[in-house]
């Protein structure tokens, strides 16, 4: 899931160098945190959060075989 997450914002942003992403495993989930540069955030949210939901979709639904649950966060 994480080199998805990593694939998808790479393909957006306008400095692909500077992504980053953490994984956050407990019991019941496992948490992604996006970190990319500061001009490039409009573009991974996207107008009214688009871009966000469907980057959250499809990592998702990516997940779906495993047995835990996956959010992605977008952090600065």
């Amino acid at each position: 899931m994480k080199e998805l997450l990593e694939f998808l914002a790479k393909s957006l942003v306008d400095h692909p160098d500077q992504v980053r992403v953490e994984r956050c495993e407990n019991e019941q989930a496992i948490t992604l945190k996006l970190q990319v540069a500061s001009a490039d955030m409009g573009k991974v949210i996207g107008k009214h959060g688009r871009i966000a939901k469907a980057i959250r979709t499809v990592v998702s639904v990516a997940a779906t075989a495993g047995k835990k649950k996956v959010f992605v966060d977008i952090v600065e």
